[in-house]
This record gives structure tokens, sequence and C-alpha cells, in this order.
């Protein structure tokens, strides 16, 4: 059955499991303050092209914090007005705690949580149900905009969260376009673009078309409303893209 958290086991159970994720890691906190150990792990599991997302409220970086996020190709930030949640699952366990990601929290203030694993036959309808609410928060968020913008303030000095807000730009539901003309696989539409297949997956993943679900690539909203659609070829279904988002990606 779920397990009781201190905040000293919080820190270090949120530790093991970014640690040991495989390919789904979604980290949920309002606020947003990586601790060192935090931005390691986060730097291992871009290396390793595994991808994590973050879905946050407000947040306190500092302008080379956020520099360094964006630099790691494969973590995702969404933001989310409303979000007062703190959640933090891989694959196989979950902790839902008080606890932001907040390096100051972390260190300062006295926690609560319950730690949630899969594999127990106790714990598995109650990971299923707080997944679902996971998968609604996360399509209800907005991409973060990232904002290379900062005052000498800004660049010197953490502002807290409770004060000040990095800008975010709100996307509005995407419209989904009907369209009838050719269709080119990420193959065709990367020798068109005369760049790599991997380097196609990158700019169309930074564009937020597409999201990794259970090791398999899926178009977002967003995707579809370019008018990319699922196809079954030969060697099973693939997403195909219409040839009017070449001028998108050049």
């Amino acid at each position: 059955m779920a397990k009781f958290l201190n905040t000293r086991k919080a820190v270090s159970e949120i530790d093991d499991l970014i640690r040991n994720a495989g390919q789904t890691l979604i980290l949920i906190s309002p606020y947003l303050k990586l601790a060192k150990d935090f931005r390691d792990l986060l730097t291992y599991r871009n290396s390793k092209d595994k991808v994590t997302t973050i879905i946050f409220r407000e947040q306190a970086l500092k302008i080379d914090e956020l520099t360094f996020l964006e630099e790691l190709r494969l973590v995702k930030l969404k933001s989310n007005e409303s979000l007062h949640a703190k959640c933090y699952v891989n694959d196989e366990k979950m902790i839902i705690t008080s606890l932001n990601l907040y390096e100051f929290s972390m260190a300062n203030n006295k926690e609560m949580g319950v730690l949630i694993e899969k594999a127990n036959p106790h714990d598995r309808e109650l990971f299923d149900e707080a997944n679902k609410e996971i998968d609604y928060i996360k399509e209800t968020s907005v991409p973060f905009n990232y904002s290379t913008k900062s005052d000498t303030t800004q660049q010197t000095k953490t502002i807290p969260p409770t004060q000040k807000e990095i800008k975010q730009e709100i996307v509005p539901p995407p419209k989904t376009v009907n369209y009838n003309g050719k269709y080119l696989s990420a193959t065709a539409l990367s020798k068109e673009l005369g760049i790599s297949s991997k380097d196609l997956t990158y700019k169309i993943e930074k564009l937020n078309w597409i999201e990794k679900k259970n090791d398999e690539w899926v178009l977002t909203s967003l995707g579809k409303s370019k008018g990319a659609t699922m196809k079954k070829g030969q060697y099973g279904d693939y997403i195909a893209y219409p040839e009017t988002v070449i001028i998108d990606l050049k």
C-alpha cells in the first residue's frame, strides 16, 4: 500500500524516481527552481534520449537556468496558471506530496507526501486513477515560452515566485486543418528539407507537434491542427505530414 513520506524521505524518493525513470518522467510542481542535483539528473536523462515533461505555474529561474533548460532538447516545459498539485511520476512510481520542486522548500520546509508503486497490487487502482488526472493536467497545459531577454535585476537576483512570474505565452486551442493534398512521411520530409531524420524529429518535437508516449511518437493536438495524421504503411502505422508544413519548418 502507499507509503508515508516526511520531508527528508520525499526529497530522497523524488531523487530516486527521477534517477531510475525509464522513458516516462513527468514532474508537476507549481513553483520551480532546480537544485544542482536535479539539474544533473535532467542532463543525464537528456543524454540518454529520454523525454522529461515539467509542468509548473510560477518559477524563479535566473537567465542562465532558463538557458540550461532550453538547451536540453528532451526537457519539455509546460505552464498551467491554475496548477496547485505537486506530483512526480515515472512508469513505475508516483509521489503525491506538498513538496514543490523548489530548492528552498526542500531545504527548509516541513512537507509530507505518499509514495505509490504500480507493482504493488494495493496501489495499482490508485496509480491508474491518479495517472488519468496527470494526463488531463498535461493536455490542458501550454508550452512554456522561453524568454532570453532579462534585465540586470533578473540576472543577478532570484525573484521569489510569489512576487514575479516569467512571461508566458497563452496559446489558444488550435483549429484542425482539413487537408486533401500530398502527404509526406518523416523520411520523405527530411529529404525535402535536406536534414537528417533525427534533426527533423528534434525540430518537430520542439514545435510541440509530436510527443512520446509508451516509447512511440504520437501527434499532439497542435500537430493535428497542422494537418498531420496517422497513416498505415507496409511496416505499420506512421505519422504523415502535409507538404504545406515545409514552409513552417524552413
